[in-house]
């Protein structure tokens, strides 16, 4: 390769992430749309028109950096659940485990019909039951959102992922017995792996504020700390094909528990945050082919309208009975668009452990391209109709 390809290979992404960068506050200065949905639009673009600098093999540093964005991320997510909350109004609890296997059934049976093998179909249907955390977060952190449908959304959010995980984790199993007729191998790709993944996440949630009590000034280190030991999960499931998306939600829900504070102005984990975010959005889409997101595109378009309107029906059906209005549980329904970040970071995390799925789950490029771009505008506009956000 010529010495000018490799450099321009090098400073491929960081470019990216500044042009990202760079469109997002523009293009949301002007239209007030979300950054986020300017970030993946310039990944796809960049990733089409130089594909040669842009392509990432497993073990590539831009994977693990994603990834550690993306637990963040999930660790932020899962420091804002309540359980206590959940055990006082069961009923939010209910309506995401409906509206989510509802959703399951529903695309499975509509996958079927185009033809799909039926385990190609499942595993579809176990993507499909996902929203994106860092879709959603990144959201309600930039309009600064707050209220009954926003707590509402971060809840089902949170469960909506690890049901999709647990499902999809369950599927690749069998698909992997399906394939070798090994037992033990299949277990080893579903239920230890799942459980290893948690039961690391929250022994962490345990020894972490346990040590800050210990070494005090909380406000100042705690941040830091929890962003360390977010690293060091990313990279111990990374590398053991352990679960980093269970890990670190668990890290940050046990860490919740402990009692142990997490300010508001350490969302984000700050401007390293930031930057990693934008990374995180720039190659979600950066790994997705334009051939697959032609060829899935109809039946991408079907999911995504039969996927939108369960969620929204599943969970304004149990409005009433969960304590809130029509209007938002209308609009919680319609802010749980986004879910392409996270299924990019699965399929990958399946592809780096040797199963490629890309070509059997086409249509999920183009729904993930789709979701990468209009999920955060539901999200914003669900969350702004109900007068959530502040006025600007």
């Amino acid at each position: 390769m010529p010495d000018f390809l490799v450099i321009s290979a090098d400073l491929a992404w960081p470019l990216a992430v500044l042009l990202a960068w760079l469109a997002g506050e523009f293009i949301h200065r002007w239209t007030r749309l979300p950054r986020i949905s300017v970030y993946g639009l310039v990944g796809f673009l960049c990733a089409q028109l130089f594909p040669e600098l842009f392509a990432t093999e497993p073990g590539s540093p831009v994977i693990v950096l994603a990834n550690v964005a993306f637990g963040l991320i999930l660790f932020e997510l899962g420091y804002r659940i309540n359980m206590h909350w959940l055990r006082i109004n069961p009923w939010v609890a209910v309506s995401g485990l409906v509206e989510s296997f509802v959703t399951f059934g529903v695309v499975y049976l509509i996958a079927l019909q185009f033809d799909l093998a039926p385990l190609t179909s499942l595993l579809l249907a176990s993507l499909a039951m996902s929203t994106s955390p860092a879709g959603v977060l990144r959201v309600i952190n930039e309009q600064r959102t707050s209220g009954q449908a926003t707590e509402r959304v971060l809840h089902l959010v949170a469960l909506n992922t690890v049901l999709s995980v647990l499902t999809f984790k369950v599927i690749v199993g069998f698909w992997v017995f399906d394939t070798s007729g090994s037992l033990t191998q299949a277990i080893s790709h579903s239920l230890i792996e799942l459980v290893a993944s948690a039961l690391l996440g929250a022994v962490s949630g345990i020894i972490v504020p346990a040590v800050l009590r210990h070494l005090g000034n909380l406000a100042r280190e705690g941040t830091l700390a929890f962003a360390l030991v977010v690293v060091i999960l990313v990279a111990i499931t990374y590398a053991s094909d352990l679960s980093p998306v269970l890990a670190t939600l668990a890290f940050g829900l046990t860490a919740r528990h402990r009692r142990v504070q997490f300010t508001r102005t350490q969302r984000n984990f700050g401007a390293i945050g930031e930057l990693l975010a934008i990374l995180l959005f720039v190659f979600a889409v950066s790994t997705l082919d334009w051939s697959n997101v032609v060829a899935g595109g109809w039946l991408a378009l079907v999911l995504l309208i039969a996927r939108f309107v369960i969620k929204t029906a599943g969970v304004a059906a149990f409005s009433h009975l969960s304590g809130i209005s029509w209007k938002k549980g209308i609009a919680s329904g319609v802010a749980l668009a986004p879910m392409s970040v996270f299924v990019v970071l699965l399929l990958e995390q399946t592809r780096n452990s040797g199963i490629v799925l890309v070509d059997e789950l086409a249509a999920v490029a183009a729904m993930t391209l789709f979701m990468e771009v209009i999920g955060p505008i539901f999200t914003q506009r669900a969350l702004i109709w109900v007068r959530e956000a502040p006025q600007e």
